[in-house]
């Protein structure tokens, strides 16, 4: 089970949450961290949501999380080459200013 380490002032079980909501971002389709974060209800939990996507690296998780479809607000990557390539493969483009243009790839929402 995945859940928050001692002091991060954020009820255990909120990386979950936000495993089970990144996990419906369809392939093709990036979320930002501050719309997962208003997904799960705690809509100024944006950099949370960054915290959670990190540790996947430390929790076991019973299904892959898609951690490299969640972008910043600007549609720019912080995870590295690694993220882009992920993203490419899945037919995401890249701009020449290297953001992904939110209202072609953007997900809805829909869960």
């Amino acid at each position: 089970m995945c859940e928050l380490r001692n002091g991060d002032g954020v009820k255990p079980g909120l990386y979950t949450q936000i495993y089970d909501i990144v996990r419906q971002i369809q392939r093709g389709r990036v979320a930002t961290y501050g719309q997962i974060a208003y997904v799960v209800g705690k809509p100024k939990f944006a950099r949370q949501v960054g915290w959670a996507l990190a540790a996947l690296r430390d929790h076991d998780v019973d299904e892959p999380v898609p951690w490299q479809r969640v972008v910043n607000a600007r549609g720019e990557v912080r995870m590295g080459q690694q993220q882009i390539d992920l993203l490419r493969e899945e037919g995401i483009e890249f701009g020449e200013d290297g953001r992904i243009d939110l209202d072609l790839f953007g997900w809805d929402g829909l869960v």
